[in-house]
């Protein structure tokens, strides 16, 4: 009997012939040629490889290595999508200033701009009391600290609380750095509702997308303007990313988890010792993670003792050396 064709997958579906070959390769060390013929997959995943010593074998790569690899192909894609972002931003802005008739069908246009803090805010009040299922938000440093983010979360209350009233829920991404913010606990303790906070490192702008329909970004680097989104096939993009986002990250609310220490390496220090295994200046870490220069260099001079470095060279040595970027990937 005709074996059924194999069907093309991605990685993070793997068919069962497939897992189930994996794990035979694991257990005997090797797999013959003909006996994965079944599951292409595996080597087009670089799940196995040819044997140096005997090419009509297979040898199976390490879990771990390759869960590592295929997350950063994974965070490479993403990067990629953000930059794509960015573009579509710089070519509709100037695009939304140009005076003209308006467009057929423009009562409500896919894009609009909104200038200055209190048409924005007022724009935001209006689309939220439209919603009525969830409310996706990412929240990066920038502005949630000081008498800003104070201002910004009375503000925002009343409207997320009706929203949690009508029985709709509030995701939100945090960065690190923020989540332990007094003001930013104490805002997730005042709402009552389905509200669920989780975090990462590294985060894009500010992004609220609403009931899956709306999506409000910022259109410049000082929160002067935002832009209003509600071309369908943008904000179906916005909330991909938060969903591939959202997997990645580490639930903070209302059940924290906590990220381990590892080799004595707290989760910070080793969001520091990727990038500068990457080649980052300290400011640009500094940028990326939502830290001050100086926070960041007490990081690295910790991470410099606990590794026992002498010299920023030999440090990012000593960070490959210690594994300690694969047993994170390997714990995720």
């Amino acid at each position: 009997m005709t074996a059924a064709p194999h069907r093309d997958h991605g990685a993070e579906e793997l068919c069962a012939a497939g897992v189930k070959l994996y794990e035979q390769a694991l257990r005997d060390g090797r797999l013959r040629v003909e006996e994965a013929v079944e599951a292409p997959c595996l080597t087009r995943f670089g799940l196995l490889h040819p044997a140096r010593d005997e090419p009509a074998r297979l040898e199976p790569v390490a879990p771990a290595a390759a869960l590592i690899r295929m997350l950063r192909g994974s965070r490479a894609r993403i990067a990629d999508e953000y930059r794509r972002e960015d573009r579509l931003v710089e070519q509709f802005e100037p695009l939304m200033r140009t005076d003209g008739p308006r467009a057929a069908g423009a009562d409500t246009p896919l894009l609009r701009l909104h200038s200055g803090t209190q048409r924005i805010n007022q724009a935001l009040t209006e689309a939220m009391e439209q919603a009525r299922q969830e409310v996706l938000c990412i929240q990066p440093s920038a502005g949630m600290a000081g008498p800003r983010g104070e201002a910004a979360h009375d503000v925002a209350y009343h409207r997320d609380q009706r929203l949690l009233d009508r029985g709709g829920r509030i995701r939100t991404l945090f960065q690190h750095t923020v989540v332990h913010l007094p003001a930013v606990h104490a805002y997730n303790e005042r709402l009552v509702g389905d509200i669920e906070g989780r975090c990462l490192d590294e985060l894009t702008d500010r992004l609220i997308v609403m009931d899956r329909t709306v999506a409000f970004l910022p259109a410049d680097d000082d929160g002067a303007l935002a832009l209003e989104v509600r071309h369908p096939a943008l904000v179906a993009y916005f909330v991909t990313t938060f969903d591939r986002l959202w997997r990645l990250a580490t639930p903070v609310y209302p059940q924290p988890v906590r990220r381990p220490t590892l080799k004595g390496v707290t989760p910070r220090q080793r969001a520091i010792a990727r990038l500068l295994v990457e080649g980052h200046t300290d400011a640009v870490i500094a940028e990326r993670l939502g830290m001050n220069v100086r926070t960041t260099r007490d990081h690295i001079a910790r991470l410099a003792t606990t590794l026992g470095s002498d010299s920023r060279a030999q440090l990012g040595y000593l960070i490959a050396r210690s594994g300690i970027l694969e047993l994170e990937e390997a714990a995720r």
